[in-house]
């Protein structure tokens, strides 16, 4: 198979896109695999396995293999580093899940993450005004406020692996943030009119990015550009699983173990088939 548009920039929403529903599986099987005794040794271990495999990708100088050391690093440590420190101080403070109807709907580590709300918007104050990012989304304010004609924003130089990683980050903590305030009744409520813009306002924001998607023909780009296209897309898969409207097999992978299985499956495939192309086109360079 020769991967070329727009098959490149759907081979790499695909492969983005499954990495979250084996994300969630995979930090639930932790929890229940090592129990509460040793899980947070292994959340450890995974953050430094992330680290290595960030610095493996900066020192590299293959773009593809940079970007894809940066989103698994990525995803590694936000896994291991960040969802498993709230995590841990939820269980060790003894916050209770939010329950419905004696169903859990938001469990203890989402009720405090909230709390980095101030971390994350100087963050995104340093992004805005402080630096010229490859951010579209950041430009085009910079550009309408014309920040650009008035502050003399100094590039970041071009770390493939190190951008990966911060805009998936960034991504992810953003979007759990929106979704965590519009899920909270004292703010918005998670049938509220304002959670239905947030949901089908993802959706078509995450649409008319992959139609862009499609157009890039490089995979390391498309990667990158795959990386907002599908968390937005999530915003409105998490929103459909609150209003309950399909199963999300994810959060039980250990009833839905077939399930889980395919989807794996499809998702190594995918990086073999990747891997495969790559290879080809070495031998006929």
């Amino acid at each position: 198979m020769r991967i070329t548009k727009p098959f490149t920039g759907i081979l790499a929403f695909l492969i983005v896109l499954l990495t979250m529903p084996l994300g969630h599986a995979a930090m639930i099987l932790m929890e229940k695999g090592f129990g509460h005794e040793y899980v947070y040794q292994a959340a450890i271990l995974i953050g430094f396995v992330g680290l290595l495999l960030l610095v493996w990708g900066v020192v590299s100088v293959d773009e593809n293999k940079a970007t894809f050391l940066g989103l698994f690093g990525g995803l590694f440590i936000w896994t291991g580093w960040i969802e498993f420190a709230f995590v841990y101080y939820a269980n060790r403070c003894g916050v209770e899940p939010l329950l419905v109807n004696g169903e859990i709907v938001t469990k203890p580590e989402y009720l405090i993450m909230p709390s980095s709300i101030g971390f994350w918007a100087i963050l995104m104050i340093y992004y805005f005004f402080g630096t010229k990012t490859g951010c579209h989304f950041f430009n085009w304010f910079q550009k309408k406020l014309k920040l650009t004609s008035r502050v003399d924003f100094k590039p970041i130089k071009k770390n493939i692996a190190m951008t990966t990683l911060m805009e998936l980050i960034a991504l992810l903590w953003t979007f759990y943030l929106v979704l965590l305030f519009v899920y909270d009744n004292n703010f918005i409520g998670d049938k509220h009119i304002v959670t239905y813009i947030v949901a089908f306002g993802s959706l078509f924001w995450s649409l008319y990015l992959f139609v862009k998607l499609i157009r890039i023909s490089k995979m390391a780009y498309a990667i990158r550009y795959a990386i907002p296209a599908v968390i937005i897309f999530w915003n409105f898969v998490e929103i459909l699983g609150r209003w309950d409207i399909f199963k999300e097999i994810w959060v039980e992978p250990s009833r839905y173990w077939l399930e889980m299985l395919i989807t794996t499956i499809i998702f190594i495939t995918l990086l073999l088939v990747l891997t495969f192309e790559k290879k080809r086109l070495r031998g006929v360079s």
